[in-house]
């Protein structure tokens, strides 16, 4: 059928997804207050004058129905991005890059696949739910329209956010990036599960 979607790997990206999603959990959280939210903000600002970044790591979508995972490369230079998934169980890799005037898909078919909008692209071919826009805030631990609700971390991290429908979660963060920049990154919507572990952070 369509790439990464593998019945038994389904099930078996399902559960490790759920016993992390529970592990996360744990994690105790404090309530925003004034000195929190300030710190948060000037965070935001020093990210978003770093728009250019790319990240390593693996990648795990789940849905209703289906489940998929593979290693993931990201590479972001402001609006333009690119986003390969490989999946070690089918073999195949697919490439998923736009910026403001629209996106491509390549690798699931002989030809590649065009839309204007990533998240739309992704659930028609894949049937995954991925908030595409927002990620790229969401993945750094920042609000991607600013009027997020959050929780915070005892060290005054960004423990979770709930923005545009989604809760995402972040259980840890990677030592040696100023400002810490998140490890794994759980979010969820409506019976849709994004999980992502980060291996490497690079920013130029």
């Amino acid at each position: 059928m369509h790439a990464l979607k593998v019945a038994r790997a389904g099930r078996l990206v399902g559960l490790a997804f759920g016993l992390a999603w529970l592990a996360g959990c744990a994690t105790p959280k404090l309530r925003p207050d004034a000195v929190l939210l300030a710190a948060q903000e000037q965070r935001e600002r020093t990210l978003a004058a770093r728009p250019d970044w790319s990240l390593s790591g693996r990648l795990a979508v789940s849905t209703p129905d289906d489940a998929g995972s593979g290693s993931l490369e990201w590479s972001q230079e402001g609006d333009r991005y690119r986003f390969t998934v490989h999946a070690p169980v089918t073999g195949k890799t697919w490439t998923l890059r736009g910026d403001a005037g629209g996106v491509e898909l390549v690798g699931l078919r002989a030809g590649p696949m065009h839309d204007a909008d990533a998240a739309a692209l992704l659930e028609r071919e894949l049937g995954w739910k991925v908030p595409v826009a927002q990620l790229a805030s969401w993945v750094r631990g920042a609000r991607a329209g600013g009027r997020g609700e959050l929780e915070f971390r005892p060290d005054g991290l960004p423990a979770a956010l709930v923005e545009d429908g989604w809760r995402i979660e972040y259980p840890d963060y990677l030592a040696g990036t100023e400002p810490p920049l998140p490890r794994r990154i759980f979010a969820s919507r409506d019976g849709y599960r994004v999980r992502l572990v980060v291996a490497r952070w690079q920013t130029p």
